[in-house]
């Protein structure tokens, strides 16, 4: 009989790997909070990194036709240098000013975007909106672990498919969540824990990829871009409220 932590944990793995690879994004903002209330936040952290690399591989492997290789490289780049800023801004006197402000900013972007006000479209990969969003993302990623919601807006203005959101997505999260691994290993959160629970949760992890690429692809663009938006609005608000509490 299964133990009803456990039960509980494959459910939380179920379902945001469900949404991750349904959409290409989403896990950590479902999979952190709630694994957190029975797993301690170390062990947490590194096995959410362990399933999106997990994600990121099936992903790459069944959809590598739909990646935007280019837009992945120029999106990970100034990630890298975006991080560091992040890690800094965290450590500054003031992090919460800032999550509240970039929270602000998404929710203006994606909540203008869902009322019907067309974001800035872009017909092919503009330089300088990669960089831009690819460094945002890396700001995110180093300050909250969060670095979806910049290149998910970066998708939108493109007009990516939802297979060419989720392949090109998890070619991205693939390659920073190798980096953010290796950063776990290094300081020495890679424990024989991490790797216990990563393994019971490959029974939740592998059906719920394979049953989002389903879902993926009976998914209509125009459907799918509002959901992007008020998923970017849902994560705003919550960096917000967050950001508020802390100030």
């Amino acid at each position: 009989m299964i133990d009803a932590a456990v039960l509980y944990i494959l459910l939380v793995v179920f379902l945001a790997t469900l949404i991750q690879s349904t959409f290409g994004f989403g896990q950590a903002i479902v999979a952190v909070p709630l694994l957190a209330l029975t797993i301690p936040l170390p062990i947490v952290a590194p096995l959410v990194v362990l399933l999106s690399i997990t994600i990121g591989v099936v992903v790459v492997i069944q959809d590598w036709r739909e990646v935007h290789l280019s837009s992945v490289v120029w999106l990970l780049v100034p990630t890298f240098l975006g991080i560091p800023l992040g890690i800094a801004l965290l450590r500054s006197p003031h992090p919460h000013a800032v999550k509240a402000l970039l929270a602000i900013v998404i929710v203006a972007f994606a909540g203008n975007s869902l009322l019907g006000r067309k974001p800035p479209a872009l017909a092919r990969d503009s330089r300088p909106w990669l960089l831009g969003c690819g460094f945002f993302a890396g700001v995110l990623g180093g300050a909250y672990a969060m670095n979806g919601p910049p290149v998910v807006m970066y998708g939108a203005m493109r007009g990516w498919s939802p297979q060419h959101f989720r392949a090109t997505l998890q070619g991205y999260f693939l390659i920073s969540s190798l980096v953010a691994m290796g950063g776990y290993a290094v300081a020495g959160l890679w424990v024989a824990a991490v790797t216990r629970d990563f393994l019971m949760s490959l029974l939740a992890a592998v059906p719920a990829i394979f049953l989002g690429r389903v879902i993926n692809r009976r998914l209509r663009s125009h459907a799918f871009l509002k959901f992007a938006y008020a998923a970017l609005v849902c994560i705003g608000v919550l960096l917000l409220v967050q950001a508020i509490r802390g100030m």
